[in-house]
């Protein structure tokens, strides 16, 4: 299936060409400073809506001490954010939350001020799950998109593996009841949706791509220099970095090849002593956390992405690699599959040996079988065009049929 083509589409009802400005609350439980995909999608929806006339208003916790609400730039847009007091998770590097028993007295003041056409929460966690049940009192349309995959969650959490079943019944027991409560559910992947589905007993539950707007990224018009492999995300457990880092010991030596981490998270200590036991000090650069600009250079750069999470529900940075115009070698796994179809390699999850072979078969592929796959990268990114995402969610929050 090329590219996962998710993102639904506004239906018959589009006929009626409303384009009245809506006052839309965004509440999420992680919003920049934060780095991960929910993160990044929530705020390129917020500053997408923001910047085709909308009235937005994003509720999220507190990114430190200082709480309130404050006019913040997100890429180069003023929002309104109104950030809940919050506490650093202790078993968690940057993650904060707000205590589930104030959301509903802090965002109840916040709605009635507000007075939003439309709630979009980003989950059900804390926030999501505390507005929704403000929302519906005041009779406030709420639309629903789940990013959440429990099995991430748990990783930080004191749960043994024996609990563990257990524990993810009893997450996704909670994510349903919060969902139910949403005039409109929605994830951003075909497969997420059909997970969603069985998790929360057969609700609908609409594919909708998180998109990304590829204008501002930067493909080579051919192949680079180098054997660069670039990864982009959280350097987090779940990603499954020390696979990446041992097919790399794998490769031929004479291909030159070295790889980029760019991202910040706990694992990097455990890594980075991995490449040393290895042997790679030279060959792997951890870059940290980095800017959106010098993130775009570390794509334009390179020469090929990997994505060894087993964990996807879309994997944004996936996207941002193929808007590069990059081959992609990705895990066999969750919805990353959706994302290669002749612009790369799929690879058997936590099998070095199968990754280092897909990278050496980019990497060693003729100027023109990979001038193929970096044209078919640049090609399966249309379907998932910001543009095409904002349209449909201005359809959702107008109560409007999407298809």
């Amino acid at each position: 299936m090329s590219g996962d083509a998710t993102t639904a589409a506004p239906g018959p009802t589009d006929a009626t060409g409303d384009t009245r400005r809506l006052r839309v609350m965004i509440a999420a439980d992680t919003f920049p400073p934060d780095v991960n995909g929910a993160a990044t999608f929530a705020e390129q929806l917020a500053v997408g809506l923001a910047e085709r006339g909308h009235e937005v208003h994003v509720v999220a916790p507190a990114s430190s001490s200082h709480h309130g609400t404050f006019d913040e730039e997100h890429q180069g847009v003023t929002l309104v954010v109104h950030r809940l007091k919050s506490y650093k998770w202790p078993l968690h590097a940057w993650l904060r939350f707000v205590w589930p028993w104030s959301v509903r007295k802090w965002t109840g003041p916040i709605l009635d001020a507000v007075r939003p056409d439309v709630l979009h929460i980003q989950s059900h966690v804390v926030i999501g799950r505390g507005i929704v049940h403000e929302a519906k009192e005041r009779g406030i349309r709420v639309v629903a998109t789940n990013h959440f995959m429990p099995e991430n969650l748990l990783e930080y959490t004191p749960f043994g593996k024996w609990t563990l079943p257990i524990a993810l019944k009893i997450a996704w027991n909670d994510a349903a009841k919060t969902y139910r409560q949403a005039d409109t559910i929605t994830t951003p992947t075909n497969l997420a949706a059909d997970y969603l589905r069985r998790a929360i007993a057969g609700q609908q539950v609409l594919a909708i791509s998180c998109g990304i707007d590829a204008t501002r990224y930067v493909a080579r018009p051919g192949r680079p220099p180098g054997n660069d492999v670039v990864f982009v995300g959280r350097v987090a457990p779940e990603k499954n970095l020390d696979v990446l880092v041992r097919a790399m010991a794998l490769l031929p030596g004479s291909l030159g090849a070295t790889l980029s981490i760019v991202g910040d998270g706990e694992m990097i200590p455990k890594l980075t002593a991995l490449a040393k036991e290895l042997g790679l000090e030279d060959r792997v650069r951890f870059l940290g956390f980095v800017s959106d600009e010098d993130k775009r250079t570390a794509l334009t750069n390179a020469t090929v992405f990997a994505m060894p999470s087993t964990a996807e529900l879309q994997s944004i940075s996936s996207l941002e690699g193929m808007a590069s115009g990059l081959p992609v070698v990705a895990a066999d796994s969750m919805a990353l599959p959706h994302l290669i179809d002749g612009n790369g390699y799929l690879f058997a999850p936590g099998d070095e040996h199968d990754l280092a072979a897909k990278l050496e078969a980019v990497l060693t592929a003729s100027d023109a079988d990979y001038t193929a796959m970096r044209d078919r990268s640049l090609a399966m990114i249309e379907a998932h065009d910001i543009n095409r995402t904002l349209s449909t969610f201005e359809a959702l929050y107008r109560g409007e049929t999407v298809a």
